[in-house]
């Protein structure tokens, strides 16, 4: 028979892989509408629909005292950062393979290491900074530039990576205000909040009337990454973070499943080795960082 503490660590696995694939087939949508309407649109009722969802938890933890803000320009710096490492994902789905865009997605860890240094002051070993080098060439074997005609696109590549920096920043961002003492609702909802109203104004001259199939699919984006996020989070509370962290990695097999079924978006043997090493880098780092060694 189980026991309660084995019990919980596989459920939250099993949230951890469903919170992965909830976003996975969040991208999914996302990618199916990027012919027909653009990515500001998409986030606009994105955002909507995250801000709907975290208003009952600001009632549960005091309304709108718990939207004081602790550090005002904390809050700007991640709402720029994130909303520039979203919207820059957004363009990627519809620019790049599914596979490849969740790939250079776990770039992220890279760059946080790389600026943890000089904005958090962390002290990053060599091998850490070996293993930086080392997903950077992952990504260079995913493109190969060196060919006559690159694997990927250059640009769209070029721009979700400047992404996954913001990504990486708005995660510094984070680390500061949740030292300072700031709450994750309040964090959640002025991100949800600021994203909101920066896309009802920079989608204006893009807005493109959306038919009622559209409409829908524009607010299951919202409502499958707040259940992926919900899902996560429920996955850390219940889970001990080094054993659940690995398994967010299941979004790349989703990624590629879907793509490849939707699409017929099959990497090839090289750039599935590019993928690999990025993978391996990611959780890697993530093993430095989760405290099972001493620091070097």
């Amino acid at each position: 028979m189980l026991t309660m503490n084995t019990s919980l660590q596989r459920r939250a696995i099993l949230c951890v892989l469903a919170a992965s694939f909830g976003y996975s087939c969040s991208a999914a949508v996302v990618r199916g509408l990027s012919v027909s309407y653009p990515a500001l649109e998409m986030m606009l009722f994105r955002s909507l629909v995250v801000v709907l969802v975290t208003l009952p938890l600001l009632l549960r933890q005091g309304g709108l005292a718990a939207l004081r803000p602790r550090a005002p320009l904390g809050h700007l710096a991640r709402l720029a950062s994130g909303y520039l490492g979203m919207i820059t994902a957004f363009y990627g789905y519809g620019h790049l393979p599914l596979a490849t865009n969740t790939a250079l997605g776990f770039c992220m860890p890279l760059f946080l290491t790389l600026l943890s240094v000089p904005l958090l002051g962390e002290v990053v070993g060599w091998r850490r900074r070996a293993a930086v080098l080392v997903g950077l060439a992952g990504v260079l074997v995913m493109i190969r530039p060196w060919e006559a005609q690159a694997a990927l696109p250059l640009w769209p590549v070029t721009v979700v990576l400047v992404g996954v920096v913001g990504w990486a920043l708005a995660m510094i961002s984070i680390r500061r205000m949740g030292a300072a003492g700031e709450s994750n609702v309040a964090i959640v909802a002025w991100f949800g909040i600021g994203s909101l109203l920066l896309s009802a104004v920079l989608v204006v001259p893009y807005w493109v009337t959306p038919s009622w199939g559209g409409l829908l699919g524009m607010l299951a984006i919202g409502l499958i990454t707040s259940a992926a996020q919900l899902l996560m989070t429920e996955g850390y509370r219940m889970g001990e973070t080094t054993l659940v962290a690995p398994f967010e990695y299941g979004a790349i097999v989703y990624s590629t499943l879907l793509g490849a079924v939707l699409w017929g978006e099959v990497p090839d043997p090289v750039g599935f080795v590019g993928i690999g090493i990025i993978v391996t880098v990611g959780l890697y780092i993530w093993w430095r960082e989760s405290g099972r060694l001493r620091p070097v």
